[in-house]
């Protein structure tokens, strides 16, 4: 906002609920209404707005829509309760919003506050909304929570020469007319700029010494800056050496975001028949965030987590089965303990059949007692109180055994979508194993 050009005049800005000329002013007053209306005042600390930036490949997206999937993600993000404004940068090779939202919320009662992996986040919706919308998303984006300082190459703080280079290519970027506009820039930035003679000296707040201009080297000199200033030269910013980078590696998300950019064969037919961008957009995501981009190492763990879950499975169903035997086994101790006297009775009694009307229902019950003792092969009966035990024992490993029966199944079917997915859109004959594994997930879901 503050340098039209990149916005081609204001051409690409859009508001919500805010006035792009004004939103500072506008923000500021939205704080002072949430005081007003809780109570509750914030230092100086406090956070007037955030700022998101969003860039596009080159080449790939008009500034129109680049605005537009601006817009979109700033609505979904802030779930349409912030003000925000989003602002499309059309001076660079690649195309980039920059995405500002107000802290306090539009009803001036609640403020957004900033959360652990918010980045990931911000990340991930990104993602969804370009491949939603068929744009390519970053293969390996750069690891998050750097400073600027590191940001910028090896991890070591800036000298104080490359703090002033840096200084000098900002103040460059808003476009000085002059050598004197450039050092009035720099004098802004909180540079002190004094020429000494020929010499001319700058130094930085907090440092104890000045550096000369002409010791920052090439490109930094004062003739070379006069030729900037005057159309003569081109001026390309000082980039730290970098390490050789390693020969490209294919993978699946640049497969696959191939494969929705070509948008046809008889693979994308086939998955576009039954699925969705959305879906995709999430499936990428997940090989993302799981670092799996290799379509062998997909499977590979989907295998072992399936494995896993089986195994967990099997070793529910079988606590299950011995629960089962023993509440079984538990009844027909305590119907023998109590038939025993009166099936004594009968046998004393010669098997009477006198007897055997009066108390049948005693002596039946021992009679079944005894045949599941000899089905078992029991030769000592087990008393109540152990089967209790064991029982409660059982019961407590199954209910643990749940947590990570319900992690496992999670992991599975994730894997197994994901798998399924980049098989259809790939064209790879991996369905029929998929599914049928998926039909054995719901034998534990009802308890």
């Amino acid at each position: 906002m503050e340098n039209p050009q990149k916005t081609s005049n204001g051409e690409f800005v859009s508001c919500y609920q805010c006035n792009s000329k004004i939103a500072d002013a506008e923000f500021l007053f939205s704080k002072r209404q949430y005081a007003v209306k809780t109570g509750r005042a914030r230092n100086n600390d406090d956070v007037i707005a955030y700022q998101v930036r969003q860039s596009f490949l080159p080449g790939e997206i008009t500034p129109e829509e680049a605005n537009r999937l601006g817009v979109e993600f700033a609505r979904r993000f802030t779930k349409g309760n912030h003000a925000f404004i989003v602002c499309t940068h059309v001076d660079r090779k690649h195309i980039h919003n920059h995405i500002i939202w107000n802290s306090t919320t539009l009803d001036c009662e609640r403020k957004f506050r900033d959360f652990r992996g918010s980045a990931k986040a911000v990340r991930r919706l990104s993602d969804t909304i370009c491949v939603e919308n068929g744009y390519s998303v970053i293969e390996k984006p750069k690891a998050t929570g750097k400073t600027y300082n590191k940001w910028l190459g090896n991890g070591k703080k800036l000298s104080h020469r490359d703090e002033l280079r840096a200084a000098i290519d900002r103040a460059l970027e808003q476009g000085p007319g002059d050598l004197e506009s450039l050092f009035a820039l720099l004098r802004e930035a909180g540079i002190q700029v004094d020429r000494r003679g020929k010499s001319i000296r700058m130094k930085a707040p907090g440092w104890d010494k000045a550096a000369r201009m002409s010791s920052l080297g090439p490109g930094y000199t004062e003739d070379d800056l006069l030729a900037v200033l005057a159309g003569k030269k081109k001026h390309t910013p000082r980039e730290k050496t970098a390490a050789p980078a390693a020969p490209p590696k294919m993978n699946l998300l640049v497969d696959i975001q191939a494969k929705l950019a070509e948008g046809k064969g008889a693979g994308y037919a086939r998955w576009a028949a039954s699925f969705n961008l959305k879906q995709m957009a999430n499936t990428l995501n997940f090989l993302t965030e799981n670092k799996l981009m290799d379509y062998g190492a997909l499977c590979e763990k989907t295998d072992a987590a399936t494995a896993r879950f089986h195994d967990l499975s099997g070793k529910i169903k079988a606590a299950e089965a011995r629960m089962t035997e023993i509440a079984e086994l538990k009844t027909q101790i305590i119907n023998y303990s109590k038939t025993r006297e009166v099936y004594a009775a009968y046998r004393k009694a010669g098997y009477s059949k006198k007897f055997l009307a009066e108390h049948e229902r005693e002596i039946l019950l021992h009679k079944a007692a005894k045949k599941a003792f000899d089905e078992l092969g029991l030769k000592k009966l087990p008393t109540v109180k152990s089967l209790q035990t064991e029982y409660a024992e059982l019961l407590a490993e199954k209910k643990q055994a749940y947590s990570a029966y319900r992690s496992a199944r999670d992991e599975m079917q994730n894997l197994q979508m994901a798998r399924a997915n980049v098989a259809r859109i790939m064209g790879y004959d991996d369905r029929a194993p998929t599914m049928e594994k998926k039909q054995k997930t719901h034998s534990h879901d009802s308890r």
